[in-house]
């Protein structure tokens, strides 16, 4: 039986959502049915060292998305793969108008935002019109595909809701190597926030929320960087917060995640946060808020986390006090992820969709 060529396209394999998600997917694609490639724009990234040696890197070497439209196309052309995957946003809008120059290639979109939300350039809310030559878009929550229907009329039978997978292997690996971290003082309740240091993960919000607990012995640690950076050590240090540290991006945040006594999503919004389904695999309780991005599907009350509203600034705050009064079941909070987005689960929902394409 001919295998089904699959190319998946990123940017590059940087240690995000999207990166990891299609990592998983090929490595994990069963090799008798398919033969997996991935190009990227760039050859780097962390995820570059877990991706399996039969997966080939097609490296087009381009710096800006704008301008990787032509190799991509070239690439297409020239090794007529059976299926293009493409997983990110702006890459899958532009690709949506070219897609009938091939065909003989099916093309899927997994959108990786709330587009409305995310998406602020007019040029590429263009080429959203397109999208419908996509035959399948995966979402990754229901207020994606909302999204995708009510403003940019997406025809509902494209669309497929497929979660995140949560590689328990790697992270259960990754946890049995990690140390409590000396940062976690003793006699002190620690909160882990992750995320890239930008606008939409609202750690603005998260540094006010912590202006009201400068009387708590509550210590806040946030992993990763980003473009406001300086601004958020700014508002720390304009705010007199000495129980907050920033960490920077950490190689093994699942030793931060197994150790804390609570995981915050302090997000704008989402797509469909890894970071929240991690945590919840490290058996640590979320906090969230109420932002579009499926965290209301991720979220049972009172078994794995909770969600409230960050803008509410006292609120909030007294929900991480009355939280961490609590003792919650680590098993319990575990297997809440478990059941509904582990690796097979999820992983058998995509191989599924690849073949329906080729009926």
């Amino acid at each position: 039986m001919k295998k089904i060529s699959v190319i998946f396209i990123l940017p590059d394999l940087e240690t995000g959502g999207a990166e990891r998600i299609v990592t998983t997917i090929a490595n994990h694609l069963s090799r008798d049915r398919f033969e997996p490639k991935i190009l990227l724009l760039r050859k780097k990234g962390g995820y570059l060292n877990f991706l399996k040696k039969d997966v080939e890197i097609i490296d087009i070497n381009t710096e800006r998305i704008r301008h990787s439209l032509k190799p991509i196309l070239g690439e297409i052309y020239r090794r007529k793969p059976d299926i293009v995957f493409s997983g990110f946003g702006e890459v899958n809008a532009y690709l949506s108008l070219f897609i009938k120059l091939f065909p003989r290639t099916k093309f899927i979109a997994r959108e990786t935002n709330v587009v409305t939300q995310h998406v602020t350039r007019k040029e590429i809310k263009f080429f959203y019109n397109f999208y419908n030559n996509y035959q399948k878009i995966i979402a990754q929550s229901d207020d994606m595909m909302t999204d995708l229907v009510d403003n940019f009329n997406i025809k509902k039978k494209k669309i497929v809701k497929i979660n995140n997978p949560v590689d328990f292997d790697f992270i259960e690996d990754k946890m049995a190597l990690s140390l409590k971290p000396e940062c976690f003082k003793y006699n002190y309740k620690n909160v882990v926030a992750i995320g890239n240091l930008s606008s939409r993960k609202g750690f603005d919000n998260l540094l006010k929320v912590f202006s009201r607990l400068k009387n708590e012995n509550i210590l806040l640690h946030i992993l990763g960087d980003g473009k406001d950076k300086e601004i958020l050590h700014q508002t720390k240090e304009l705010l007199g917060l000495k129980k907050v540290i920033f960490h920077g991006r950490q190689d093994n945040p699942y030793q931060y995640l197994k150790y804390a006594d609570l995981f915050v999503l302090s997000s704008r919004y989402e797509g469909f946060p890894n970071v929240l389904l991690e945590a919840g695999a490290c058996g640590t309780y979320s906090l969230a808020n109420n932002c579009p991005g499926g965290i209301n599907e991720i979220i049972q009350h009172n078994v794995n986390g909770e969600v409230a509203n960050i803008e509410n600034y006292d609120g909030f705050a007294q929900q991480i006090v009355k939280v961490l009064q609590n003792n919650y079941n680590r098993d319990a909070i575990r297997n809440s992820i478990k059941s509904r987005f582990s690796k097979n689960i999820i992983l058998d929902k995509y191989e599924k969709v690849l073949l329906d394409l080729m009926k």
